[in-house]
């Protein structure tokens, strides 16, 4: 028997997948603990947010303009950088995972997310994030809508 050299684009497509999987497990954790307001005896969940009203105050609604949709993206972001001005069409439920997110809600304010934070973003605020750590942020951001919503809507010039 001979040993096989395992090319690099085989182990690299794996590490995806199992930054993909490990992605997936979170987001499932994540969305149980959402879906009950207090966890259950005998099940492991620690509440990390209960909320029914956006960081500025808004009341969460759903859109109604097509079927459910549930869409988990990692955001990452290098020191230094800075998202546009934005709203969102949905709601948003975020959770820093690494770095400091610095966002501006204008006139309602800044706020800095660190590790281990959890939000529901503000959706009719316009407002911009930068990373203001000196290590990339990366958060989990679940887009809670409708089919034919739009996520992140940029602010008009």
């Amino acid at each position: 028997m001979t040993a096989r050299t395992v090319p690099a684009a085989v182990c690299s497509t794996r590490v995806k997948d199992l930054k993909r999987i490990a992605t997936f497990l979170l987001l499932a954790l994540l969305l149980s603990a959402l879906s009950s307001p207090a966890a259950a005896d005998g099940y492991p969940a620690e509440i990390i947010l209960d909320s029914g009203v956006t960081v500025v105050g808004e009341t969460i609604v759903y859109p109604t303009t097509g079927p459910a949709n549930v869409t988990a993206a990692i955001v990452t972001m290098a020191p230094g950088e800075k998202t546009i001005a934005h709203a969102h069409g949905v709601p948003l439920f975020a959770y820093i995972l690494e770095g400091e997110l610095t966002v501006d809600y204008g006139a309602h304010g800044t706020r800095i997310y660190r590790p281990g934070d959890a939000f529901l973003e503000a959706m009719s605020v316009w407002h911009d994030g930068i990373n203001t750590g000196t290590v990339p942020v990366k958060l989990l951001a679940v887009y809670m809508g409708a089919k034919g919503s739009e996520t992140v809507i940029p602010q008009p010039e």
